[in-house]
């Protein structure tokens, strides 16, 4: 195992707040957040109306080798996410060796629009007219494979479906390929399309919220689906110094666990994410008391913040008063796959401006999430340790960790 620090030296993200990082990172200090009434589909038999889509979204700007038409929602957001992550990094790819380049993706649901469309057809007795591409669209490994054929890119080629962690897991593999020696650079991140059957499969568990996502606070409703993307570009410390690459920060380590409890709702101590926070910061070599702020998984369900704040206690203790922590979510909805790559954006991002984003729609405190939620607004502070949660269905839990990399190459302004 190679000893190099493995750093983020390029960023992408499409979001329910804009294309582009900086879109992203402005609309969180300003409060923005992307709900609004769905338009991929008829709600109208639904106890519920309220999306975080992305919208103006411009597919044939960033596929130039495919066809828009030939790749599902999901691959689209990918690529795009990848394309703005590698001018972010200033990388030529046409210099590097293909086969020492490789791609990690995770994700929830895949291409579901592709299976809707089949039913549809199905159910309307015209399934003749399902196109031989379809093949083609809809199985979820073929996302990070579509990237990997845009930009040309040979090296191990992966998918990891684990749902709403699934971004963490993609950076955890990033960062064991590295580290491993298998490649010189790797593209990882999340990427899921609004759909139809993510939408019923959460009304039908009555989780949706009927207006906005408030993360913590003692009147959340529940959460709102969204969808996007976000790719980082990963590679050895020395190899960004070499070709005077900007650093946005280092990805230190990560921890997994399972709750191996139920398939839908977490573990009611919260054991499962506390272990990955454990194991996070054990793999890091990092102190519970030099975490500077803590990226959530928050989902604005009433369960989930209150078992998180408790995963939290249980291992930061007393200490838990003094770690800020903060939910996005109520600014983007639940990404599903992506979200905690754009979340990993995010934690780069809160490095390199030492400033941590709010807790959107947080107006009551709620005993129960008794932890410095970050209320009022974007708050300027030292932010050298990040770490970010994600917990997904099946008891599939993941936690980085992402330090600062003080010198000439940190990212400036």
């Amino acid at each position: 195992m190679l000893s190099d620090p493995i750093v983020i030296t390029g960023l992408g993200a499409v979001t329910p707040i804009g294309a582009g990082v900086d879109a992203l990172w402005q609309g969180l200090l300003e409060g923005r957040h992307g709900f609004g009434p769905v338009r991929s589909f008829d709600t109208s038999a639904y106890p519920v109306h309220v999306g975080a889509e992305v919208h103006d979204f411009e597919p044939e700007r960033w596929l130039q080798s495919l066809g828009p038409q030939g790749v599902g929602r999901a691959t689209q957001l990918a690529i795009a996410a990848a394309r703005m992550a590698v001018a972010d990094a200033a990388l030529d790819l046409a210099a590097l060796d293909a086969t020492r380049v490789g791609v990690a993706m995770g994700t929830t649901s895949g291409e579901p629009r592709e299976v809707e469309q089949l039913n549809d057809l199905y159910l309307d007795g015209r399934l003749e007219a399902l196109g031989d591409e379809f093949i083609g669209r809809y199985p979820s490994h073929l996302i990070p494979a579509f990237v990997a054929v845009e930009l040309g890119l040979q090296g191990p080629n992966t998918l990891l479906p684990a749902a709403c962690a699934a971004g963490n897991y993609a950076l955890a593999h990033a960062l064991d390929q590295l580290r491993d020696g298998e490649v010189d650079l790797m593209l990882a991140g999340g990427s899921d399309a609004f759909s139809r059957i993510t939408y019923t499969g959460f009304a039908r568990l009555r989780a949706i919220a009927p207006e906005v996502v408030q993360p913590f606070d003692k009147g959340r409703k529940g959460m709102i689906p969204g969808e996007g993307a976000a790719m980082l570009v990963l590679e050895r410390a020395s190899s960004a110094r070499a070709r005077g690459a900007r650093i946005w920060a280092e990805v230190a380590g990560y921890g997994l666990s399972c709750d191996a409890h139920h398939m839908t709702a977490a573990h009611p101590e919260g054991a499962g994410a506390a272990r990955a926070m454990e194991v996070a910061l054990e793999t890091s070599g990092i102190g519970r008391e030099e975490v500077s702020w803590i990226s959530a998984h928050g989902t604005g369900t009433p369960t989930n913040d209150r078992l998180e704040t408790a995963a939290v206690r249980r291992v930061f203790g007393d200490a838990a008063d003094g770690v800020p922590i903060s939910s996005i979510k109520g600014n983007l909805g639940h990404t599903m796959g992506a979200a905690s790559a754009i979340e990993a954006v995010v934690c780069a991002l809160a490095i390199h401006h030492q400033t941590v984003p709010p807790t959107l729609n947080y107006r009551e405190p709620d005993p129960q999430c008794d932890l410095d939620c970050v209320p009022e607004g974007p708050r300027r502070m030292p932010v050298r340790v990040a770490m970010s949660n994600a917990y997904a269905f099946g008891g599939n839990n993941a936690s980085v960790i992402f330090r600062r990399v003080p010198g000439p190459v940190e990212a400036s302004a």
